[in-house]
């Protein structure tokens, strides 16, 4: 089990410019990061949601990250670790107790593969049973799991981890990309001409910014002829499909399930529900936020929130839904 110091906690907060204040001696010892519900003497805990606002009185963790106007809802047995922004501070001091933390041994099993015609790096691990195809290259301290298929024709940057049983190719990906098992880029789209299914062969590619997550079992296909586009910092849930020559721009968050047809543009900052379905060669605009199941048949000017099928704005989309309510 991981020990942290408050210290830790305290000393990475402001590192990334959060302010903190709390009474807890330095040396004071947390085992885990658990909520209000579960948590134990031993734990911090966190408080960012006001329907939690009554189980504050029963809190049994030993501090909570937490806002100063709600500090008088603690009982005396827990300490608040005042925060602006309990949520953010929780994401970051998650890192702090990650005991999955994947980096590169340098090691390359004698059970994988690597053509000839790759180029490796310093420090890169391969693992068991993966295969490293031609015109391949990737660059160091990168992780790669047991059973991928990685190339031809890829490029993978910097500190990248890539899990187990991932297929990658005709693919740029950038540092510090994080691949779930299962995930597969790089792969020919869904492409033909509609009368008689004459297959189009598919000669672009996929680039993956830095930063990024891709979930598992999560399907991006290479272009037609240009680049599938995946946007920095951005997360990407489990199942999702990203069809041929998409491009998302930076800070996407998309939910599982989502479905994205080919040739559709997303702006930065973009939230997609889950099971939502995009239309192809849409044009969708920056911070937009598309609510799950949602249907979306035309393109969404900046700043929009839509909901329902086909997609509209979210408050006439629940206008429609009380009428309909008081109609049956």
């Amino acid at each position: 089990m991981k020990k942290i110091k408050y210290i830790e906690i305290k000393n990475l907060l402001e590192e990334n410019s959060l302010e903190i204040k709390s009474e807890i001696s330095n040396d004071e010892i947390f085992l885990n990061i658990k909520t209000i519900s579960n948590s134990s003497i031993d734990d911090l805990s966190f408080f960012s949601n006001l329907k939690y606002l009554k189980d504050l009185k029963n809190i049994k963790a030993k501090a909570c990250l937490i806002e100063d106007k709600y500090i008088e809802f603690l009982p005396k047995n827990c300490k608040p670790i005042i925060v602006k922004d309990p949520y953010l501070a929780l994401a970051l001091i998650t890192n702090v107790f990650n005991e999955e933390i994947y980096k590169s041994n340098g090691v390359i099993s004698k059970n994988s593969i690597v053509n000839s015609k790759s180029k490796i790096h310093n420090n890169v691990q391969i693992n068991d049973f993966s295969l490293i195809n031609e015109n391949t290259e990737i660059f160091e301290n990168t992780y790669i799991g047991s059973n991928s298929n990685i190339g031809p024709n890829v490029v993978i940057k910097n500190n990248v981890v890539i899990h187990d049983n991932v297929s990658i190719s005709n693919a740029t990906i950038m540092d510090n990309c994080i691949i779930q098992s299962g995930a597969r880029i790089g792969g020919t789209g869904f492409g033909f001409e509609m009368q008689t299914k004459q297959k189009i062969f598919h000669r672009g590619d996929v680039l993956i910014g830095k930063d990024t997550s891709i979930g598992s079992n999560t399907t991006i296909d290479r272009a037609v002829f240009d680049t599938t586009t995946i946007g920095e910092f951005s997360n990407i849930d489990n199942l999702v499909q990203i069809a041929h020559n998409v491009i998302i721009g930076n800070f996407a968050v998309i939910a599982a399930q989502v479905g994205i047809a080919g040739s559709t543009i997303i702006g930065k900052n973009v939230t997609i529900g889950g099971q939502a379905g995009i239309s192809g060669h849409l044009i969708i605009g920056d911070n937009v936020t598309i609510a799950a199941k949602s249907g979306v048949t035309k393109n969404i000017l900046d700043n929009k929130i839509v909901a329902g099928f086909p997609a509209k704005d979210i408050k006439l989309w629940k206008k429609e839904i009380i009428k309909n309510s008081i109609k049956k």
